[in-house]
């Protein structure tokens, strides 16, 4: 149960090294998309990176180079999969969370918030981290296709072209 062999110890130091070594350089190369902040997208090929390289260290059933050809598989394909997506709306939007507008021009929007599993002390605790003490004095908080929440406030919004792709026609103040 605590040791098996002095075999097996080897066979993780021989292989681990230059299969860590080959996914640090692979994940240089595919560029930093790959290491950004994560949607859903990129947390499932993390997963799956972090697994292939548990099943390379530890299992004597994989050969180092077939461990090396899975862990350029997923990246290949996370790396094929932004760029497609950069490229294809359609795309985009199949791989991609949308951002969601969960308070507008100081209301809360309570089925927004609902819709995305969101409560409404989360997104005051937001508006208070920026500094801010009412809702009075936010103009848009949106929760970000990775999972964060962005405030802006009244003070700061400018022209709200930042908010393209989250206001829908009704709610733009441009004509």
């Amino acid at each position: 149960m605590f040791f098996d062999s002095w075999a097996g110890l080897g066979r993780v130091l021989l292989v681990g090294v230059p299969a860590y070594v080959l996914l640090i350089s692979v994940l240089r190369l595919s560029g930093k998309r790959t290491l950004a902040k994560m949607n859903a997208f990129d947390l499932v090929v993390t997963v799956a990176l972090g697994s292939t390289l548990a099943t390379i260290l530890l299992s004597a059933d994989v050969a180092l180079a077939e461990g090396v050809l899975a862990l350029a598989l997923l990246i290949g394909a996370q790396f094929a999969v932004a760029w497609s997506a950069v490229r294809s709306r359609k795309l985009r939007e199949t791989v991609r969370a949308a951002p969601t507008l969960l308070v507008w021009q100081g209301a809360f929007r309570t089925q927004a918030a609902r819709d995305q599993r969101v409560s409404r002390p989360e997104v005051l605790q937001a508006i208070r981290s920026q500094g801010m003490g009412g809702l009075d004095q936010v103009t848009a908080v949106i929760l970000e296709a990775d999972g964060s929440l962005s405030v802006i406030s009244t003070a700061e919004a400018g022209d709200l072209s930042a908010l393209d792709d989250v206001l829908n026609d009704d709610e733009s103040p441009r004509a």
